[in-house]
């Protein structure tokens, strides 16, 4: 491994933005590993599953393009300061609901909606301000990288833990966890050291940017066929991981624990894919990378589906 792939560290900014996420991005973790347990546990209905992971990631897909705009609009550094305290408010209301053992599914898919819709700006904000954290402009491709590393190490370390909380300490722990890691990245946050915000006059209202944004996505192939793909990927393929406690319960007869191991050797492999994008030197052939990994990824998941080993 390079020293370059983390170039991006030497920015003080990021160092403590890093650190913050990591940290809470493992609760975060845990907390999706433990609705999804908690969810099929209480229903026995692979329905219920679907019904509350879409309920989580509608919002952000109708929401998410508002989102963009207000990152750009407006201040991302307190943008990014509300989702995140408005993050942790559901976290402590979703603790609260479990910790009480009188609650209806209805309940948890509310707030599982309600984290979608606080998700749509947040994570645009998130990204963007990572150009204002990275001192040396030239280090932002690794910053870029180094964050898909964080969010796949997270994905790595919160469903194993998420697996050990709901059996040996409980699932209102197993939440209370994760509202209690949003500390991290809040005071990360209030520790940095940005430049001073300068609103920027827009001529354009929301909408017209919105247009402005399409029409460059049309006029730009390279960028309109890879976000065609990533979508059509996101409809047929990436929902496997919603029937994972399904397998972990029913066909190989496991506990909690089994569902947060296999969700964390899913994040292995995406935690090494991302390490080996940040290594990575500039003016490689990423289109080549990215059919070769979808054609992996497809032939990966045709022969999990037939496991019945775990």
């Amino acid at each position: 491994m390079n020293i370059s792939t983390f170039n991006a560290f030497k920015s003080r900014n990021y160092r403590l933005y890093f650190g913050g996420q990591s940290i809470s991005l493992i609760g975060t973790w845990m907390q999706k590993t433990a609705v999804s347990w908690v969810v099929y546990e209480q229903t026995h209905s692979n329905f219920m599953l679907g019904l509350t992971l879409f309920a989580s990631l509608f919002p952000s897909f109708i929401f998410s393009f508002i989102g963009g705009v207000a990152s750009d609009r407006y201040d991302k550094y307190k943008l990014l300061l509300i989702t995140q305290i408005a993050s942790m408010v559901q976290a402590v209301l979703m603790t609260i609901l479990i910790f009480s053992k009188h609650y209806e599914m209805w309940q948890i898919i509310a707030l599982s909606a309600l984290l979608g819709l606080i998700n749509a700006f947040d994570v645009p904000a998130r990204q963007s301000l990572v150009y204002e954290m990275v001192d040396n402009k030239e280090d932002l491709p690794n910053a870029l990288a180094l964050n898909s590393s964080m969010v796949n190490l997270s994905r790595l370390i919160g469903p194993g833990l998420a697996g050990l909380a709901l059996e040996k300490l409980g699932d209102d722990v197993c939440f209370g966890l994760n509202a209690v890691s949003f500390i991290a990245v809040i005071g990360s946050l209030m520790m940095m050291r940005l430049p001073k915000y300068i609103s920027k006059p827009h001529t354009k209202n929301v909408i017209g940017e919105l247009k402005e944004g399409f029409a460059y996505i049309k006029a730009t192939p390279s960028i309109a066929y890879v976000l065609i793909m990533l979508a059509l990927i996101s409809l047929f393929v990436l929902p496997f991981s919603t029937l994972i406690p399904v397998y972990a319960k029913d066909i190989f007869k496991g506990t909690a624990s089994t569902f947060g191991v296999i969700d964390s050797v899913i994040g292995l492999g995406a935690f090494t894919g991302a390490i080996f994008l940040a290594s990575l030197k500039p003016g490689k052939n990423l289109r080549k990378i990215l059919a070769i990994n979808t054609l992996i990824f497809g032939a990966g998941l045709a022969l999990f589906s037939h496991t019945t080993f775990y």
